[in-house]
Order: C-alpha cells, then structure tokens, then sequence
C-alpha cells in the first residue's frame, strides 16, 4: 500500500487516522513557522557558502523560502495536520513553490537539530520581549515610590503591625524581587544564545558544514559542542520555565496584598475602574478580578516547569518524540507571563494609594514600641531590659486604650525613670521612619538613595534593550 509521509519510504503501510491525530504537531508548532524559516535560509546559505549545494540551486531556495515568509507576514500561508509538524508543511509548501530541487534543503539536516533552532531563536526574541515587559513594570514600581516616600504605612510581620515604614520602601522591596527576576531571564536568554543547528539527527553530518556560519547568519554566539547534546538539551527551556514560575510568585505576592489592602477593612487602595469589575447580583461590588486571575495564573505557570522537568527526567540520549511535549507549556508560559506582567504594570501605575488611610493605621497600633525599646537602650538600659520594660507599657496602654504617644510623661517613667521629654519626638511615626538610616533602611533619605540607584540601572536597562532591537531588527 505504502505512504505518502516524506519519511514514508521504509514503510508499506500508513498510519491511522488516530495516530496521525496523537503524533502531529502543527496545531501548535506551526507558531514556529517563523523562526523555521530563518533557520532554513541560514542553513541553505551556508550550503552555498561550503559549496555543498550551487549557487543556482542555492537561489532558487532562498527565492522560495523568501516568498513564504511573505506569506507568512501576509498570513496566507495554510497548512495541513497531513504533514505533522510545522518543518513538513513547509517544506512540502516549498516544493510547492519551486518544484523538487526544495528537497535539497534538508541536506546535512534533519528536523531533531531543525527542532531545536527554532526553538532556541523562539526563546531568544520573547525572552527580549518579556524582559522589555519586566524593565517598563520596574520603571512603574520606582515611579510610584518616588511619588510615595513621605507616605507613611504599618510594615509588617506575621500580618501583624510591625513598625512604620516608608510605602516608597514597600514598593522597592518588590523592586528588587523584579529585578532579580530581569537577571534570571537575562540568564535565560544567555543559556538560549547556542545554536544546534549542523548537529544533524544526533551524530553530525559527513557534509563539510560550517556551523559557526549558520550560527552566526541566526545571531547566535555559541555553537553547541556535542551533537548528541544539541538535539536533546532543553534546558535553556527549564532555565525560562524557572525565571517564569519565580516572576509570577512574586507577581503572586505583590496581588496578595493589593487585594487585601483593597478592601473595606484595609482600605488602603483603591484600583482604577480599568482594572476592576463588578458584581451581577450585588450593585456595590467593586472586585479585584485582574489581580486574582495573575495570582491564580500562577499555579499553571508551576505547572509548565514541574511539566517538563517530569518529561524530561527519564529520558535517554538523543532525541526521543517525548520532547515534542517541550513546546506547548513553554508558549503558555511565555503568553501567560507577558499578559500579566503587562497587566499588573498598568494595574499598580493607575491605583490609588490612601495615604491618610495608611498614616491613620499607624496612630494606635503599637507599631512604635521598637523605637521606645531604642531610646530606652540609648539611654543606657540593656536592650533585653529596655525590652521587657516597653512590653508592659504596651500591655498597660491596651489596658487604658492609650497609644504611647498619648501617655503622660509621668506614666511613662513609672515604668521608666530614663524616659524624659524629648521621647515624644521618637515616638512620632514620620520620625520612626525617618530614624531609620541604616542601609538599605526605610528612612526617607535611604529610599531616596534606593529610588536614585534605580533609576540610574532602569536607564541603563533602556539603552541596552534599544541595542538588542536594533539588533534584531
């Protein structure tokens, strides 16, 4: 009977309609079909270059995989679910185009390194693109902080009031978290830069390739060294996977407390009407749904790493059709991760903060206790001493529902002979956290200082993401 699969010589029979189903792959990698191409015009350049393929032939290649990516841009391209995967449709749509000589493209090729170019040229571009969405998310955070650093709100431990601090401070703590995130899916695009391509099935090729060159047609500055290697690493994969599931924990966080903060008893936010909705049956409601859905998206953002490690734990060496479950998680991961990163930046830029809300937690909630422990031990009383004395204070003024900046002098030196006028000043919550100079502290002066870094790294994060579009463009 045999078949008509372009791998379909060695067999007499098809395969049936349900495997045909269960084994393709275009319905989903066809999203590749750019980057395939770029690697197919690097590969058949280079075929030129090492004379393995005319001039002649060379160009009429090149001509068709060039009408194709017009094609493409033009999104009239159509493929069938009957050549499996993204690399046979193209490649039965070249033939199409300039007849048989398209089959000798795939000399010194096969689809396992063909698979892995795409991908790692996948990789690079929306690792780029998410790393763009992450510095305009950080340039957001270090904006409302400077807008905030007056701001006064309780910090806290426990989801207890703990001490006052500067919102501004709050805001760069998840600065940070974000910028370590940029370096982890820098490193991640840095893991991708390897080219595979020339690595053939998995041993190489007896052709006299150039690899270097095809690498470096694709913008890639690495060439994998072991062909066996090039077909079956993904973890350049996993490196992305990691850096995603670690963003969207944070994002995660950050969600956590925008929704508790914005409710009726916090009442310390209040989000834009762009990022809220209503409820169907009770006209009041005003709900937190962009924030929960980045927090619930989390989970299935775990689950693309947990996913492929689980594929990828068990498999031998080289390729195996396992690592076509690669693709699927890592386009979801990918469009989940740019949706809310997009979506939470615009979500913080336009809430609105309630400051004298924030400041008016801070009147009777104890959160100034540290400072007096501080000034005792100043004063010269042993800190564990000055510890044990301000505990009972605190008892003493939730006894009398009286805050201690409220107590008399004379309360307090019942308690305390040390204490003397000028406590009132410490006691004061804008003065607790302007006190707090140490570094890296939340003393207004510091997040200055913190904001100013940030802004002197977010311009220089600029610039370099101007280079790498000018790059690839």
């Amino acid at each position: 009977m045999g078949t008509n699969q372009m791998w379909g010589g060695r067999f007499e029979e098809g395969n049936s309609s349900e495997v045909i189903a269960f084994n393709e792959s275009i319905s989903f990698d066809q999203r590749l079909a750019k980057q395939d191409l770029q690697g197919s015009l690097a590969h058949v350049k280079m075929l030129v270059h090492t004379k393995i393929l005319s001039p002649i032939d060379g160009a009429q290649i090149i001509g068709g995989l060039e009408k194709l990516q017009a094609q493409l841009a033009a999104g009239t391209l159509q493929f069938s679910s009957a050549y499996e995967d993204i690399h046979m449709n193209l490649e039965s749509l070249l033939q199409q185009e300039i007849g048989p000589v398209a089959g000798k493209l795939h000399t010194a090729r096969s689809r396992n390194d063909q698979t892995a170019t795409d991908m790692h040229l996948f990789m690079q571009e929306e690792l780029g693109q998410i790393s763009d969405r992450l510095v305009d998310l950080l340039k957001v955070i270090v904006t409302k902080a400077d807008q905030n650093v007056t701001t006064l709100m309780a910090g806290y431990t426990h989801l207890q009031h703990a001490q006052p601090i500067s919102y501004a401070h709050y805001l760069m703590a998840y600065y940070e978290m974000f910028m370590r995130d940029l370096q982890r899916f820098q490193a991640a695009q840095a893991s991708a830069d390897n080219s595979p391509l020339g690595a053939a099935a998995l041993a190489g090729t007896t052709f006299p390739i150039d690899r270097e060159f095809s690498a470096r047609e694709l913008g890639f500055t690495k060439v994998y060294q072991n062909s066996l290697d090039a077909v079956s690493d993904r973890d350049y994969l996993l490196d992305f996977l990691s850096a995603a599931a670690t963003v969207m924990m944070h994002l995660s966080r950050f969600c956590e407390e925008i929704i508790q903060w914005n409710t009726y008893e916090f009442n310390y936010l209040e989000l834009s009407d762009e990022y809220a909705t209503g409820s169907s049956i009770m006209p009041q409601k005003k709900n937190p749904d962009v924030a929960e859905l980045i927090r619930g998206k989390t989970g299935r953002v775990y689950g693309e790493l947990f996913s492929l490690l689980t594929t990828l734990k068990g498999l031998p060496l080289a390729y195996d059709k396992d690592l076509q479950e690669d693709k699927e998680g890592v386009f979801d991961a990918v469009d989940t991760v740019k949706t809310c990163l997009s979506l939470f930046a615009g979500m913080l830029e336009t809430l609105t903060v309630k400051k004298d809300q924030m400041a008016a937690a801070l009147q009777d909630d104890f959160s100034n206790a540290t400072e007096l422990a501080d000034y005792l031990a100043a004063q010269g009383l042993p800190f564990r001493q000055a510890h044990q004395v301000v505990g009972k204070l605190v008892h003493y003024g939730m006894d009398h529902d009286l805050p201690l900046q409220e107590m008399s002098l004379e309360q307090l030196q019942q308690f305390a002979p040390e204490i003397k006028a000028d406590v009132y000043e410490v006691l004061a919550p804008k003065q607790a956290v302007a006190r707090r100079m140490s570094l890296g502290g939340t003393g207004f002066e510091q997040v200055r200082e913190q904001i100013k870094r940030a802004q002197a790294k977010l311009n220089g994060e600029h610039r370099q993401s101007i280079s790498r579009n000018n790059m690839s463009d």
